[in-house]
């Protein structure tokens, strides 16, 4: 099925087939590896997908492979920036190995850092500029590489420290840089000014993706009973309907959300990250499955058809702060794991 067909919500999701084609994805990026550090934030998307595959296939081997990269090539050490966000994500996985197994040296380089993080508060500023522009949490995409974090070590120790800091901090970033209008958040404030060329606002796919998929992964561990779990709920459902709206005939969004006609190249890694968030939002009751399961559909047959014969994820954008046009046979690991994230919700939800 061409991807510049308009998709239905006809496709299968019957648990197993969904499944198979998950496990066929990760199984090619694992004979794939990318060529990035084992601890950038590019691998630990992927770790991440992996870990959400890990907990819906009978199979060992996705856990197995996670507990190697983490012990054997990263010894369970974090990116070497201290402050900065991008370093912080591969962290997901060894807190959530680490509420599987439960060993104490999982997590502790990570509990290190943080700790030292507490002591020494950046302060300053949120705009995008100077040598330090990164050491605090300027960007829409650090919203998901470091509050997640965050909010599991959070669950993993019972230490509530973590989790304000997480809480202090998401709110900032987002009065900065949320337009409470549009429902969407600017990729950092370099962005503030600029226009597209039909003369909307600049609000790119993945950085808000990253965002709407961060809210879910904090409100997995959010306390059911915090104070701010109202307000962050808010900010999930309010990006999710205008999200919604975004959405192309063919099932994905385009790189530029509010300008798709000079961006009409398909795109995967934003994609996967909507799929993701709106089933799991539907799996979690936080939005109308009658609502949003046309389109996590519609989504997900169409992310189904960027899959090669040989399990490649195509139609990933490569990495920048402007997307550009790009070879519709690229792939990225952190846009197979953005389809692994999709798929292991949309597994959950399937019947």
């Amino acid at each position: 099925m061409s991807l510049t067909e308009a998709t239905t919500p006809t496709l299968s999701t019957h648990r197993s087939a969904v499944l198979a084609l998950v496990q066929k994805v990760a199984d090619w990026q694992i004979a794939n590896p990318a060529e990035y550090p084992s601890t950038d934030w590019t691998q630990a998307v992927g770790y991440m997908g992996m870990m959400a595959l890990a907990r819906v296939s009978a199979n060992p081997r996705y856990e197995r492979v996670m507990m190697e990269i983490s012990a054997k090539e990263n010894a369970w050490e974090l990116g070497p920036r201290p402050y900065v966000a991008d370093d912080h994500a591969v962290g997901q996985t060894y807190l959530e190995l680490y509420l599987r197994h439960r060993k104490a040296w999982m997590i502790a380089p990570t509990r290190t850092r943080f700790d030292w993080i507490l002591e020494h508060p950046k302060e300053g500023g949120l705009e995008f500029t100077g040598d330090g522009k990164r050491d605090r949490w300027t960007w829409c995409d650090s919203l998901f590489m470091a509050p997640p974090t965050w909010v599991r070590l959070y669950a993993a120790t019972g230490n509530r420290t973590y989790l304000d800091y997480m809480v202090a901090n998401w709110w900032q970033t987002s009065d900065f840089l949320y337009d409470r209008q549009e429902h969407l958040y600017f990729r950092d404030s370099t962005y503030f000014d600029k226009r597209e060329q039909n003369g909307r606002k600049v609000f790119w796919s993945r950085g808000n993706g990253w965002v709407l998929a961060g809210l879910a992964r904090v409100l997995e561990y959010l306390p059911k009973g915090h104070p701010a779990r109202p307000r962050f709920v808010q900010q999930f459902r309010d990006m999710a309907g205008e999200i919604l709206t975004l959405q192309q005939p063919d099932g994905l969004w385009r790189a530029s959300l509010l300008d798709p006609e000079h961006y009409p190249q398909p795109e995967t890694s934003g994609s996967g990250l909507y799929v993701f968030a709106l089933a799991w939002g539907v799996n979690h009751r936080l939005l109308d499955p009658v609502r949003f399961r046309p389109a996590i559909l519609r989504g997900w047959t169409a992310l189904a058809a960027s899959v090669a014969p040989d399990g490649k994820l195509t139609h990933v954008q490569p990495i920048g702060a402007d997307p550009t046009r790009f070879d519709a046979d690229h792939s990225e690991v952190f846009g197979v794991g953005a389809f692994l994230l999709a798929g292991s919700e949309v597994y959950r939800a399937s019947h």
